[in-house]
């Protein structure tokens, strides 16, 4: 297993000290996160030598990026037709910036749908996650679609929903994904995202938690049995990557934080 850094605790840092870090520290790749300061998906289409250049400079790959979009600056599952409209203008512009980095891979969530009717959530949903996947063929990029907990959305927060929209779309440059912690909240088992999805369960967020909260912690820091779920992930066929979350809850001090998840994950294989 792979074990990757997620850049958005790195925020109040320059960029190059994602890329230190994760050089240092021993971690085999980069999941770039797309905000401001650095990697805001516009700024890349102009930027992308840049982080080109740090990959190679410091040997480590960007494989997986992840633009912001479930509240800041966009969620396509609310607003109007032109606020959708803006929102898809903007993700195609991430999915270009994606390619131009050389990411074969970008990471897509779905927002809340607000006040919405299910039926017709569900519809918005299909539709953007459609119009997605043809952007992502034109630029060779494939899309990972991951579910959030239903504390942070409304729609397609189970693994069920997940298999049906994958079956919905019916598109090679759409493929599934598991952070560990929404379904442990929904009382699912994280390894049924494996067993269900196949060859369609892409990539891995092996984050921890309170049990209670979507609030994201390093491995260790919170109460999930993480040595046993990585095992069940290893037994049920999956050993590919597995991004250590580094969010805003580690702001102040990512690269102590880096590089203990590092530590504790590499202790669960």
């Amino acid at each position: 297993m792979k074990f990757g850094m997620f850049t958005s605790g790195y925020q109040r840092l320059p960029l190059e000290k994602c890329f230190t870090d994760a050089a240092q520290l021993g971690y085999d790749y980069i999941e770039l996160w797309g905000g401001y300061p650095h990697a805001f998906a516009p700024d890349v289409i102009e930027d992308y030598r840049e982080i080109r250049r740090l990959q190679e400079h410091y040997g480590i790959p960007v494989p997986v990026y992840t633009p912001e979009h479930n509240a800041y600056p966009y969620n396509y599952m609310l607003g109007t037709e032109k606020q959708w409209r803006n929102c898809m203008a903007y993700l195609e512009v991430s999915v270009r910036a994606a390619g131009l980095i050389g990411a074969g891979q970008m990471l897509i969530s779905v927002g809340h749908g607000g006040e919405c009717p299910a039926e017709l959530r569900r519809a918005r949903l299909l539709r953007s996650v459609k119009h997605l996947a043809r952007a992502a063929e034109r630029e060779h990029v494939v899309l990972l679609l991951e579910t959030l907990s239903p504390l942070e959305s409304n729609t397609c927060t189970q693994l069920h929903e997940l298999k049906e929209l994958l079956e919905a779309v019916d598109s090679p440059w759409l493929m599934g994904m598991c952070d560990v912690v929404p379904p442990v909240l929904q009382g699912e088992d994280p390894v049924d995202y494996c067993r269900h999805l196949g060859s369609r369960m892409a990539h891995l967020h092996l984050v921890d938690c309170d049990g209670v909260t979507e609030t994201h912690l390093i491995p260790g820091d919170g109460v999930l049995n993480l040595k046993q779920i990585v095992s069940d992930f290893r037994q049920a066929g999956y050993d590919g990557r597995a991004t250590l979350e580094l969010v805003t809850h580690y702001m102040d001090d990512p690269t102590g934080a880096a590089g203990l998840a590092l530590q504790r994950a590499k202790e669960l294989l």
